[in-house]
């Protein structure tokens, strides 16, 4: 069985009880496999990046149908906004139907007009938001060209600027170091294994620390980081000061060097 997540911000538990550990974050219009109903109300998951947990039913539109429907529509992404409204009209004083975080998935209705886009939710209600900050939903990479891949994932992980630590996070409302990145990758068509490691069955393999080039990943002991060039890397961390998203550098003497990140680097990772 399938379902669409329909809550802006869906948490992925470590059990099923609201106490839990939160492991993950399903985005609004993401669709998931039910794997077992433990206890009523609950249900085990696993996201179409093959991860797994447990979420609330109310924040589920359970249903095969359902699901199929809205998977064969096309969609567009919110990206270029932390957050943006859906309105019930194409005006600034339209109500407000729902509020979405960058990640969510929502299908055009028609060709915008007037710089807005009219858009269908997974519940069947149109609304509209401005066009501007909707980009393409990339299933398969945005680019073959690699210099052009590599740019746009550090540009999409630098779009969370400013976002607070999060354990499990992976919204602008809080983000952890694999939820950065791997929501870097996931806008620009690319699904990676959503921890901080290499596994098989995903698109990252090792390569030499020498090689490392943009958009490539650190390693270090349960944590993750995206190299952006010219020996700085961006990562999100709960180290007191920083507690989010921060830039670093690997070059000793700079002020962003930490020696404690640098001395534990374990291996680097690329889809290249």
């Amino acid at each position: 069985m399938k379902a669409i997540v329909t809550a802006p911000v869906c948490a992925l538990l470590a059990a099923p009880t609201r106490q839990s550990t939160l492991v993950d974050e399903a985005l609004y219009g993401m669709v998931v496999e039910i794997l077992e109903e433990p206890s009523p109300g609950w249900y085990r998951v696993r996201t179409h990046y093959r991860y797994e947990g447990f979420v609330r039913g109310e924040s589920l539109l359970i249903g095969d149908e359902a699901a199929s429907a809205w998977e064969s529509q096309p969609k567009k992404v919110i990206r270029n906004k932390n957050f943006c409204d859906v309105l019930s009209a194409p005006k600034v004083q339209g109500w407000i139907l729902t509020n979405l975080p960058r990640g969510a998935v929502v299908c055009p209705v028609c060709p915008p007009t007037d710089g807005w886009q009219q858009v269908r939710l997974a519940d069947g209600r149109t609304g509209f938001l401005p066009e501007g900050i909707l980009s393409e939903h990339y299933t398969v990479p945005l680019s073959s060209d690699e210099g052009i891949l590599r740019q746009a994932l550090v540009d999409a992980a630098m779009l969370y600027r400013g976002t607070h630590y999060r354990w499990g996070g992976k919204s602008p409302m809080g983000i952890d170091c694999s939820g950065l990145v791997s929501m870097a990758y996931m806008l620009c068509g690319i699904l990676i294994y959503r921890d901080a490691d290499i596994r098989e069955g995903f698109p990252i393999h090792e390569i030499p620390m020498e090689a490392v080039k943009p958009g490539d990943l650190l390693f270090f002991p349960g944590h993750v980081a995206m190299y952006i060039g010219d020996g700085r890397y961006c990562h999100s961390t709960a180290k007191a000061g920083d507690n989010g998203f921060a830039v670093g550098s690997l070059i000793p003497g700079d002020v962003s060097f930490r020696e404690d990140l640098w001395k534990r680097i374990t291996r680097a990772g690329t889809y290249f």
